[in-house]
């Protein structure tokens, strides 16, 4: 800005010297004249259009002392700031390309490069970051199920159709120490058929209806105690399994019984405090396993750790003490006084009171910059009743096993992944029969571009027990194949698995 003052005041004075230039030989030629008179005689039109640019020249000056004036008065400018007007200068003064709207946006006469508002709107975009994903697939089931079904999925649940496994939005803003700001929040919205695998149950959730979309929903508070002690409030997907919701960030496809049968999310307090780099502690308090409202008055608890020894290496033993029983059954209707609905509730009475453990630990080692392998093991036990009274039965019910995977990088673009697992449900607390699960999935990856991505794949299920849908009604198969072709898209600036 000064600079263009300056070559102004530069541009005006030029032009004054070469009207003074011309007149120089004007005034030899009248010398005999005008010598006798005393004067030199210049032409009107010449006077005028000298004291103009004299008038032009004393206002360009007096404007350029007044903001010199004002920028000795203000307080020092920072680097940055300093930065930007270097900047906004190239972007006004340039003659080669001329003013542009960018340029009013940046610079105001006399004032900063950025007002304070503005500045804070790119401080808070800076930190926030909206994320968008799409993830649809074509599946085939070989036994040709009624009713197009794959038994046991979680996610791909649909044979013979094109479908939309998932469409999420994530808002997310963590917290940011280093700026000063130990608070964050962070909102997961999700639409299609996995939303009814995560919250269609209404066993498990009294109004699944309400929340059935909000996926995740929490805030977030750094409590500044040793390294810091991270504490969430609301609702978070569950970290029970190795497998995750997003399927971008998953090895496989189709999610393993595992992932199907250990809770989807949780809804209460958690806190973690990394001890140091290399073990973090987790804890939890919430209302239950998938539960967003309670449907009794006892409260899970989560214990974990996180051991990291070194970066190929991460190992993650969690312990969950919940019970799951309801202490009430919803009815339609609850007496005179008015009541939201689904909140009219008859008591169960004597409640079961039997708990719910968790035994869950994963690991995942990447031993070369091409080949990831993971390991899970489970242990899942229930009780009906804590104390059996007579008549009532307390045999528990347990299920066991873990997965295996693998995955090799073929190119940057593509890799081959594989997973085999092994389920023991006795009691039948995940297939509603006690028999013997097992699996194995072959995965081909495409990474056409980044947000961009395709995932085949084929899966064989078996049991012991003739358990998985044909086309004939009533009539059961002890094995179930199937061949699928993912399609994901995704875009957004949060780094790292979402």
């Amino acid at each position: 800005m000064f600079e263009a003052k300056r070559r102004r005041i530069l541009s005006l004075a030029s032009t004054m010297g070469a009207m003074m230039t011309c007149m120089l030989p004007m005034q030899a030629q009248q010398t005999g004249t005008a010598q006798s008179r005393g004067t030199v005689t210049v032409s009107a039109e010449t006077m005028e259009r000298l004291e103009q640019h004299l008038t032009e020249l004393e206002a360009e000056v007096t404007e350029l002392k007044a903001q010199m004036k004002e920028l000795r008065s203000a307080p020092a400018a920072s680097p940055a700031s300093s930065a930007s007007a270097v900047l906004a200068h190239d972007l006004v003064e340039d003659p080669a390309q001329g003013a542009s709207p960018v340029s009013h946006a940046l610079t105001s006469e006399g004032s900063a490069v950025l007002s304070e508002d503005d500045r804070s709107i790119l401080n808070y975009l800076k930190g926030t970051t909206i994320n968008v994903s799409l993830d649809a697939y074509y599946g085939y089931n070989f036994n040709d199920p009624i009713g197009r079904v794959n038994l046991l999925r979680a996610y791909d649940v649909s044979s013979n159709a094109f479908s939309l496994n998932q469409a999420s939005v994530i808002f997310d803003r963590p917290p940011d120490v280093a700026a000063g700001r130990r608070f964050g929040a962070r909102l997961d919205l999700q639409f299609g058929q996995a939303t009814a695998t995560l919250q269609g149950n209404p066993v498990n959730e009294p109004r699944p209806a309400i929340y059935r979309n909000v996926f995740q929903a929490y805030g977030t508070y750094i409590v500044p105690v040793g390294s810091g002690l991270t504490v969430n409030f609301g609702k978070w997907a569950s970290s029970l399994g190795i497998e995750g919701n997003y399927t971008q960030f998953q090895i496989n496809y189709s999610r393993s019984y595992w992932f199907n049968f250990l809770p989807f999310y949780h809804m209460g307090v958690r806190a973690q405090y990394n001890v140091n780099k290399k073990l973090a502690l987790n804890y939890w308090v919430i209302n239950g396993n998938n539960q967003t409202e309670p449907t009794n008055s006892f409260k899970d608890e989560l214990f974990g750790f996180v051991v990291t020894p070194n970066k190929n290496i991460t190992w993650t033993v969690n312990y969950y003490l919940g019970q799951d029983h309801p202490d009430a059954t919803p009815v339609s209707t609850c007496g005179p006084v008015p009541v939201q609905p689904g909140l009219c509730f008859q008591k169960i009475s004597p409640a079961p009171n039997g708990k719910l453990h968790i035994f869950d630990t994963y690991a995942s080692w990447q031993t070369t910059q091409k080949l990831l392998l993971q390991l899970e093991g489970d242990y899942v036990i229930e009780r009906l009743w804590a104390n059996a009274a007579p008549g009532q039965s307390s045999a528990p019910s347990h299920t066991s096993g873990g997965a295996a995977y693998a995955k090799y990088q073929l190119t940057p673009r593509t890799y081959v992944g594989a997973r085999a697992e092994y389920l023991s449900d006795r009691g039948g607390l995940f297939s509603g029969v006690t028999e013997a699960l097992k699996e194995v999935t072959a995965t081909y990856d495409i990474t056409v571009g980044n947000g961009f991505e395709m995932k085949y794949e084929y899966r064989r299920d078996w049991s012991n027990v003739p358990i998985f849908l044909t086309s004939t009604q009533n009539v059961f198969s002890k094995d179930q194949n199937t061949a699928t072709a993912g399609v994901i898209w995704w875009f957004g600036r949060k780094q790292g698995p979402w």
